[in-house]
């Protein structure tokens, strides 16, 4: 009966040895699990942030490329102003040039205008220059003009030594002579004096003879 219960005790102890093991198995798997349970959202984070880097580095890209965009169209809007401003420029610039090619073009008018009136004038003083040489050369001696003595016709406002010694050509060298011309005799000599159209009515001559002969002479021409 002692060894029948020998073997009884053998069997109850390896029952407990087995189910020890088995619950140690047991313990053992759980604690594996809750271990790879434990760190398998880790590795999932950190894969998740492992393979998240290329969205973002697409978004940067992206930021970066946009901003390089809005970069270039600032630089082609700064270009564009700067071309306008320059054209507007160019344009004032030229407007200026028109006007002041205008005023060339005027003054040059104006510059043949006074030459040709400049070339006039000095073929007008060659002629009077020609005219009192002629004069001089031309003038009777005073003896020839009568035998009354000359008087000084330069005395008459509106006659100079050119008139005066034209008068002398025309046989007048009187104060008398001048102050008895009627209208008639005005207008002959006026008509022989043509380069002084006007002139003995306009500085009335014959007044002025008379006023002059009455004064040296003391009588009325």
């Amino acid at each position: 009966m002692l060894s029948a219960s020998i073997p009884a005790r053998g069997a109850a102890h390896l029952r407990c040895t087995v189910i020890i093991l088995a619950i140690s198995v047991a313990i053992l798997l759980g604690a594996l699990a809750g271990y790879f349970l434990g760190t398998r959202p880790r590795a999932d984070a950190f894969s998740k942030q492992a393979i998240e880097p290329a969205p973002v580095t697409v978004a940067s890209g992206t930021q970066t490329l946009s901003t390089s965009d809005d970069g270039v169209d600032r630089e082609k809007a700064r270009i564009i102003r700067s071309l306008e401003s320059e054209s507007w420029r160019l344009r004032d610039d030229l407007t200026r040039c028109e006007a002041i090619s205008s005023e060339m073009a005027l003054g040059r008018q104006e510059r043949e205008r006074l030459s040709l009136e400049l070339a006039d004038a000095r073929g007008e003083a060659a002629r009077y220059r020609q005219l009192v040489l002629d004069i001089e050369n031309k003038a009777p001696p005073p003896i020839l003009l009568g035998a009354a003595e000359p008087d000084d016709l330069k005395l008459i406002v509106g006659i100079g030594p050119v008139l005066e010694r034209m008068l002398h050509n025309l046989g007048v060298g009187t104060f008398r002579q001048i102050a008895r011309w009627t209208e008639r005799d005005v207008a002959d000599f006026d008509a022989k004096l043509p380069e002084f159209p006007g002139r003995i009515v306009r500085d009335q001559w014959v007044t002025q003879a008379r006023a002059l002969h009455e004064s040296k002479y003391g009588e009325r021409p």
